[in-house]
């Protein structure tokens, strides 16, 4: 099938085509409409990297690549094709692979923070404008300044309500914060919740290590991201793995070139990683495809059309497979013509006539030599996979997730203290004093406004609420008709007393807090010694 130095992709007539394992981190594109073997090619290159010893990640956007597990059956179509291209070594047999799946119904739950996805993406999972991604970019800002995590999206709506109410404050470091633009930011989280984007953020996230796992005889591990439920969700499926890709060259080493890849990523549907993509992303993208070829990833971009590609990023892949191409209608036609120019011609052929005649399981292929140049392009038979063309049964998923290297690591989320949980405690901190103060009094005002008021005896311990006033003791004497008699005391006496009292009792029952106490103390005190 390979040697250790190639991966078989099929036959032109008796010339073997092979991918060169060095120039494998030289990226590529695998293109064709529907139905021309696309995924069977795709399926075939996974498992010859795994058995080279090279992990794998790809997006199995309908559910069939997951056959590749399982050992594929002698009396197949695939059987047929490998006896007529004369593969001596085609023997059935699976590779080892692990199953993800976001929404944890497939596989083990794929997880990130916030933190690591980072403004940017995460402004194009929102789809928000250049004024809310400000307001986010000042959110992330202060939880960094503050030390406040953002783990999942309850920590992000917690830090945009913060945001909001600091508004004033802010303006003078980040500019006009409107309350308007925070309210469009948390609309749009709450449509990526409803599309299942919450399970996405929180803990534990994924490790890449995960990823680039080989098993104990050398042969690297399949990682297959379930994304037939994604893709309902296409900005969450497109983010999905740019973060991937992104997380890879931030935190990969520089290798230089090595003799094989540390991963190969496969992105299936790629033209939903750049439909409606703004530059700065664009740029991203180009520049995250240019320089993770050091850190031994290779990339290869699958989609129905190398159109749907941009040309600055086209112009890094150098090994191509081309299927077929349909020619109905100009708009087709221009796109035969422009897959046709991004091959090395080959003049034994009209290449752009040969894309519109291709059969299935047959395609164009070029690849990079030794020296790194093109080769010719060549109208090529696609080896079969060892492995089954088709997708697992239920109970073979299961049985797989259950022997799988990872099973209980990620299946179970965890919600450390980040926040949401600090900006509410600090909210609990910052009320208590008012809380405190609607039921208890400053003792020592308590005694002084005792003092005032003739009150006796002692006070429960804490500064609990004034007792309501007793009853005035029963006079010695009565008029007629039982009425109280006042004690003797001048007018202006009895109006001082009275306004004093009067005052003091409203005073204490309304004011608790610190600032309220020695305003009280410097009234009352005044009253007392101008009576003096």
């Amino acid at each position: 099938m390979m040697s250790g130095s190639d991966i078989l992709i099929g036959k032109a007539g008796t010339l073997d085509q092979h991918l060169l394992l060095r120039q494998a981190n030289r990226h590529g594109l695998v293109a064709g409409a529907t139905g021309t073997g696309k995924t069977v090619t795709l399926q075939r290159l996974a498992e010859s990297f795994a058995k080279a010893g090279v992990p794998v990640f790809a997006a199995d956007v309908k559910g069939d690549l997951s056959g590749i597990a399982r050992p594929g059956a002698t009396d197949s179509k695939l059987a047929e094709r490998a006896r007529e291209l004369a593969i001596p070594d085609w023997v059935p047999a699976g590779v080892p692979t692990v199953f993800w799946d976001v929404f944890g119904e497939q596989g083990h739950p794929v997880r990130t923070t916030v933190a690591e996805m980072g403004p940017l993406l995460l402004a194009r999972l929102l789809e928000l404008n250049d004024v809310q991604e400000g307001i986010l970019n000042i959110v992330f800002r202060i939880a960094d300044e503050e030390k406040l995590l953002l783990l999942d999206l309850a920590d992000l709506r917690a830090m945009l309500n913060e945001v909001a109410e600091r508004a004033d404050e802010l303006r003078a470091t980040y500019g006009n914060v409107s309350k308007a633009s925070v309210g469009a930011v948390q609309r749009a989280l709450l449509v990526l919740e409803q599309q299942g984007g919450d399970r996405f953020f929180g803990e534990p996230a994924l490790a890449l290590a995960d990823l680039m796992r080989t098993t104990p005889d050398g042969i690297g591990q399949v990682s297959l991201l379930a994304a037939d439920r994604l893709l309902h969700s296409p900005r969450l499926y497109s983010t999905l793995l740019l973060w991937l890709m992104s997380e890879l060259f931030e935190e990969l080493p520089e290798a230089g070139d090595l003799d094989k890849p540390k991963l190969v990523f496969f992105f299936d549907e790629a033209h939903l990683l750049f439909d409606g993509a703004p530059r700065v992303l664009l740029d991203k993208i180009e520049q995250v495809v240019r320089l993770i070829r050091s850190k031994g990833v290779g990339v290869y971009f699958v989609t129905q059309n190398p159109a749907d590609v941009p040309d600055q990023v086209l112009g890094q892949l150098g090994n191509r497979v081309q299927h077929a191409l349909r020619a109905f209608t100009p708009r087709d036609q221009k796109a035969v013509r422009t897959a046709a120019e991004t091959f090395r011609a080959n003049p034994a052929f009209d290449t752009a006539a040969a894309i519109t005649e291709l059969g299935i399981g047959e395609a164009l292929v070029s690849t990079l030599d030794a020296k790194g140049v093109p080769g010719e392009v060549q109208r090529t038979l696609v080896a079969p996979p060892c492995s089954r063309v088709g997708p697992l049964t239920a109970e073979e998923r299961k049985a797989e997730l259950a022997a799988s290297p990872l099973a209980g690591r990620y299946d179970q989320a965890v919600d450390r203290e980040s926040a949401a949980e600090l900006l509410a405690a600090r909210a609990g901190k910052a009320t208590a004093p008012a809380a405190a103060a609607a039921g208890t009094v400053d003792p020592e005002l308590a005694a002084r406004l005792d003092a005032a008021l003739g009150r006796t005896g002692t006070r429960p311990a804490g500064g609990t609420r004034y007792p309501p006033p007793e009853p005035a003791p029963e006079p010695a004497n009565r008029r007629q008709g039982g009425s109280r008699r006042a004690p003797p005391a001048s007018m202006a006496e009895q109006i001082a007393t009275t306004a004093v009292k009067n005052m003091a009792s409203s005073m204490a029952r309304s004011l608790g807090s610190r600032v309220g106490s020695a305003i009280v103390r410097g009234v009352l005190g005044s009253l007392l010694k101008g009576g003096r």
